[in-house]
């Protein structure tokens, strides 16, 4: 053990303080210091977890050892002064990961992110995963992507639906088609509980929609332009997440509904 890094058998069981030890055993390796045995035991960990696996370093994802990695920091900068170089470039890398896990990334992203990802559909994952990882560091950013994960999932149903939509749809007409689709449309239903509750769903959409075009970074805002603050892009985020979980649940269900009526016949 050298440079203060723990050995592998005492890598944290949190995952913040994994991440933790996972940098700063990184730095350690730019060095010719480090814990081999402890960088693959914190990098197991990290990569078994499904949302913290998307936000790791690129760099971390594709090395398997030591050895990876030091080649991986030696294409950042090599020679004099460059120690400072890859110890800075280590520490921004994982400024996504320890933000998100700071601020509580836990189960309610994962059971996002695992539901997200049982549905084929890349494109989905990646808004997603670009929505979690700015949500502390980006909220402009983090609240664009929030937007176009609920833009991509209703042009999807619709599409899986037999449908087609529009360029110039914007999300409340996205949504409102994908709902038809799904018969989660308010005016479908007849209990009032039920029209109430898909009607909040329809205005969470619609409201998603408008902070992107009024403080997102999709758009030029002039001066009406508001910055949002991590805490605003966090709630933007998370319910963004739980309205595509919804609408790709409910979807899922009605399939694996009309493949047993099929069945039945």
């Amino acid at each position: 053990m050298s440079h203060g890094v723990f050995e592998s058998s005492e890598v944290p069981d949190d995952l913040f303080e994994c991440a933790i030890y996972l940098r700063n055993n990184i730095i350690g390796l730019t060095t010719e210091g480090g814990s081999e045995a402890g960088y693959k035991a914190a990098r197991i960990r990290l990569m078994n977890d499904p949302a913290s696996k998307r936000l790791l370093p690129e760099f971390v994802r594709h090395s398997n050892d030591a050895a990876s990695v030091r080649a991986a920091l030696w294409t950042v900068a090599s020679g004099s002064g460059s120690w400072a170089i890859r110890r800075g470039h280590v520490s921004d890398a994982f400024k996504p990961i320890l933000a998100f896990l700071e601020t509580g990334g836990g189960a309610a992203d994962n059971a996002i992110t695992d539901g997200l990802t049982d549905y084929d559909a890349p494109a989905i994952q990646a808004f997603w995963a670009k929505a979690l990882e700015r949500r502390s560091t980006d909220p402009d950013g983090a609240v664009t992507a929030a937007s176009t994960l609920l833009e991509e999932v209703c042009k999807h149903i619709i599409e899986d639906s037999g449908n087609d939509w529009e360029k110039n749809w914007n999300i409340p007409k996205l949504y409102a088609e994908a709902s038809k689709n799904l018969n989660l449309a308010p005016s479908q239903h007849q209990e009032n509980l039920f029209k109430t509750i898909l009607g909040n769903c329809q205005s969470i959409v619609q409201s998603i929609g408008s902070l992107r075009n009024k403080g997102g970074d999709a758009h030029a805002g002039g001066r009406s332009r508001v910055p949002f603050k991590p805490r605003h892009a966090a709630l933007t985020v998370n319910l963004a997440g739980s309205m595509a979980l919804f609408l790709i649940e409910t979807w899922q269900s009605r399939a694996d509904s009309d493949k047993n009526s099929d069945g039945r016949k």
